[in-house]
């Protein structure tokens, strides 16, 4: 439930944790009540991305970075046509945005959204606090009917859990359309939308690739009537354990033996088309600077993440799979977590992090280049 108030800022807000943590603050944004799963991002720029990326779906975002909303909105960093995000938390935000681009102001923004958020709180202990204890959930209260400590303890309590939660199919399109190439057409590719983000179609599009988005209920035979050279999974919110429909479809495509290739949700699809579980992580990867080794040239690239959930499978061998041998070929160097998987013996690829990464770092781009040479191979 939001209203959207004027002086939102000197209402009085309150956050609390489900192990009983409370943080108290003013509103931002919508004033009402929000609940989720609480998680921080540790990037300093591309709030704007983050806000609209549908795989933040059901999460209350907690921005390490303290000032934010400097650079304001505009219209063309959106990542899809709606914040997504349950809930907003910054320290210090901008009192008056400064950008050029910039077209209304942030805490503007979520309030016509109706996003409730809360300021004022220290998001460094909040993240420490997460860090420490692990990924929860929260609600955030704010306006002048606040309930006492107890009641929005047990309401968030109530409120449901990321474990188990299937998300795909409410943040993914419901009508198939089409992303046309940019300059010559090279390649078709057939994109299951699992909470597609707007950059990602777009980066295909600048190498010559015609993208048929289609809807996270499509069956092969939806994925096959666009005749692809290639089939991609995307990005998306939710418990990969749930997502027996796009395994199933992914199973069909490496059947086939097209070119695959999947990202972020995409890659934890991948690993349950291969025989490999997914686990929860305590906190998650959130932000643009996680550090990642690509294991097949030895480099290390700064990427972007959104991951809350990552493949279980062995970092030093070759597994063999119903699809030939498979390797963990991307790896986060920072706690040892499956960031790519790659088949051995089909053109199949995936890895969990954001090669489109619309606020940067731009060190993954190579990817969509590795998609369209396995079109190419195959083609040829």
């Amino acid at each position: 439930m939001t209203t959207s108030t004027r002086g939102a800022h000197r209402t009085p807000a309150v956050l609390v944790l489900e192990d009983g943590r409370i943080f108290r603050g003013r509103a931002y944004g919508a004033v009402g009540a929000t609940f989720g799963e609480a998680v921080f991002s540790t990037g300093m720029t591309g709030y704007q991305e983050t806000l609209t990326d549908p795989s933040y779906h059901r999460q209350v975002v907690v921005m390490t970075a303290p000032h934010i909303g400097n650079t304001g909105i505009n219209d063309e960093d959106m990542e899809s046509k709606k914040i997504w995000v349950s809930g907003y938390v910054v320290r210090d935000p901008a009192r008056v945005p400064s950008n050029w681009r910039s077209t209304r102001a942030l805490d503007e923004e979520l309030a016509a959204q109706g996003v409730v958020g809360i300021s004022g709180i220290d998001t460094r202990a909040l993240t420490r606090h997460l860090r420490e204890r692990g990924a929860m959930r929260v609600g955030i209260f704010s306006g002048n009917a606040l309930p006492d400590e107890g009641t929005m303890l047990a309401e968030v309590r109530q409120a449901p859990e990321m474990s188990g939660a299937d998300l795909s199919a409410e943040v993914a399109t419901t009508e198939a359309y089409v992303v046309p190439a940019i300059g010559d057409k090279k390649f078709t590719v057939a994109a299951v939308d699992l909470g597609i983000k707007g950059m990602t179609p777009h980066r295909m599009a600048e190498r010559g690739i015609e993208v048929h988005v289609l809807p996270a209920t499509a069956t092969v035979e939806d994925v096959y009537a666009v005749e692809p050279d290639g089939v991609f999974f995307s990005n998306g919110p939710g418990d990969p354990s749930t997502a027996d429909h796009p395994v199933s479809v992914m199973r069909g495509v490496l059947e086939r033996g097209t070119p695959l290739f999947g990202i972020c949700f995409g890659n934890q699809i991948l690993g349950r088309a291969l025989g490999f579980g997914t686990f929860k992580l305590k906190y998650g990867h959130r932000g643009i600077n996680q550090p990642v080794q690509d294991r097949t040239t030895g480099k290390v690239e700064v990427t972007a993440h959104n991951h809350g959930f990552a493949v279980d499978a062995p970092l030093d061998q070759v597994s063999d799979t119903p699809y030939g041998r498979a390797e963990v070929s991307h790896v986060c160097l920072n706690d040892n977590v499956v960031e790519g998987l790659q088949l051995l013996d089909r053109p199949a690829f995936s890895v969990q992090y954001h090669p489109e990464a619309a606020a940067g770092p731009h060190d993954a781009a190579y990817l969509f280049d590795r998609f369209v040479n396995l079109m190419e191979g195959q083609r040829a």
